[in-house]
């Protein structure tokens, strides 16, 4: 009982020494560094929706199930992968600059 009690005080003083760190400088930087993710994810999603309808579309380019792809449905496809690749270097860049935010805080 001792031990357990013991465990919890130490648990408790861990926590509030992680909390004292936190300072409102700290907390801004970390709020606009989550705003900066969450706009990131928005901007892979969005692309990806963009590509996958690109993709669904030029499936109707193409007919015939011969497993080889019409030129305007290669093109469209192609087209997509670059939309999809754009959408992933944006997304990366945004949440490189987030890290930054946060190690910019950190210091």
């Amino acid at each position: 009982m001792k031990l357990t009690l013991l465990k919890t005080m130490v648990g408790i003083a861990a926590l509030s020494t992680i909390a004292a760190c936190n300072t409102p400088a700290e907390k801004a930087a970390e709020n606009s560094a989550d705003s900066i993710e969450e706009s990131a994810d928005m901007v892979r999603d969005n692309t990806d929706a963009v590509a996958d309808n690109m993709e669904d579309r030029a499936d109707t380019l193409d007919n015939r199930l011969d497993g080889v792809d019409s030129r305007a449905e290669q093109n469209m496809e192609n087209r997509a992968a670059g939309i999809r690749n754009a959408g992933e270097n944006k997304a990366d860049a945004m949440e490189n600059k987030a890290d930054m935010v946060r190690d910019k805080a950190d210091r």
